[in-house]
């Protein structure tokens, strides 16, 4: 999961989080006179250029004017996520492409990155995101469906051989199991993140709770027993009743992948999201704070983006040949610099992220940003 509260690297660019507000209104409709959706962001509103636009492919210009960090979410009226972009900076603009059906929906700001953000009815008329598809976006679409639907699938027993070492009580069977049970997690996380309410059950830290919320008691998922195992060095019978309540959640997330609205924009936007998990949250050192096994969640975000990326390469090589040779050539150059940190290429043996200097942790982040700069562009070659 995002964080909520970014560290500043000394080295690398990361900006601070925040706290959420309320309150929206709605811009004047010239403003979307290009057929894009404007939304401009402040701490305290959130202005979208048109409550109607046409079903289809749609392109959202996201502007943040406020003083935090922002992010922008294209809402499906129960909750689940169209398509999404986080940690947009302040002074700093944004765009999404996404397929978008006939139907009403919510684009919710989110100053802060918390709460249910600021929010905005509209509705997209027309047949538009009927048209039909080509048969490498069909093919692209049923393959990704197929791996987030595996990564789901293997997850599971890898997940449940850590909660029965937390059960057994067995301190360092569960430290050993504990990074091997997030990999498939992490390469999909955006599609889990779509649902809603799984990803604040099973990945959330503890400073990303809502206000109100109480660590001892609402405070549940892989980061829980994280700070049990790595930090207080002990197993209590509330974390073994937590291994439960990890695996009841995993085990409703395996069974909704398959319901997941995936689009090849949807795939090309959440390779970025991946890319933007890997900025916030590994280089950073935030994700896994007790254990230090981040370059295993990185390693496995980035496998999750380039797999993305590979599905929809027969698209973007047609639209942009530009740019899927530079997505080639960073995607090599991102994995080259991994394999330092690791035993060989065949094990997810990475070292302890305490030990990766500063210096090496800028060159990691150097890397993420040449690589995350041309993704950011993937869905709008696959969109053309």
């Amino acid at each position: 999961m995002r964080p909520v509260r970014l560290s500043v690297l000394t080295a690398a660019a990361v900006v601070a989080a925040l706290t959420a507000v309320t309150g929206c209104a709605e811009k004047s409709d010239s403003a979307g006179g290009d057929g894009a959706i404007h939304v401009t962001a402040t701490d305290t509103a959130c202005e979208v250029s048109k409550k109607d636009f046409p079903a289809g492919k749609a392109t959202i210009e996201v502007e943040n004017k406020g003083a935090k960090v922002t992010e922008l979410y294209l809402l499906f009226p129960d909750g689940r996520i169209v398509a999404e972009r986080e940690n947009i900076g302040p002074g700093t603009k944004a765009t999404i492409t996404a397929e978008i059906k006939a139907g009403d929906y919510e684009i919710a700001c989110k100053p802060g990155m918390k709460g249910d953000g600021i929010r905005q009815q509209v509705k997209a008329t027309g047949s538009g995101a009927a048209e039909k598809r080509s048969p490498e976006a069909d093919a692209a679409v049923s393959a990704y469906r197929t791996y987030v639907q595996e990564q789901a699938d293997e997850t599971l027993p890898k997940a449940q051989a850590f909660a029965d070492a937390v059960k057994a009580g067995d301190l360092e069977a569960a430290k050993k199991a504990y990074a091997l049970s997030r990999i498939g997690w992490e390469r999909t996380e955006p599609v889990a993140e779509s649902f809603g309410d799984i990803d604040p059950k099973v990945d959330v830290r503890e400073d990303g709770l809502e206000a109100g919320q109480d660590p001892a008691k609402d405070w549940t998922g892989w980061h829980r027993l994280e700070k049990s195992l790595f930090q207080d060095g002990k197993i209590t019978d509330q974390d073994k009743k937590l291994a439960d309540t990890l695996m009841a959640d995993l085990t409703d997330w395996q069974k909704k992948v398959g319901q997941a609205e995936i689009t090849p924009t949807s795939m090309a936007n959440g390779a970025k999201e991946l890319l933007d998990e890997v900025a916030t949250g590994k280089v950073t050192g935030e994700e896994e704070r007790y254990s230090h096994t981040d370059l295993v969640d990185f390693k496995a975000n980035v496998e999750g983006a380039q797999k993305a990326y590979e599905l929809l390469k027969p698209i973007a090589s047609k639209n942009d040949p530009a740019l899927a040779a530079e997505l080639d050539k960073q995607f090599a150059s991102m994995n080259t610099l991994l394999d330092k940190y690791r035993a060989d290429k065949a094990s997810y043996e990475f070292q302890s992220y305490e030990s990766v200097k500063e210096d090496q942790r800028k060159e990691l982040s150097d890397a993420v940003s040449a690589l995350g700069e041309p993704l950011s562009k993937l869905a709008a070659a696959v969109a053309k």
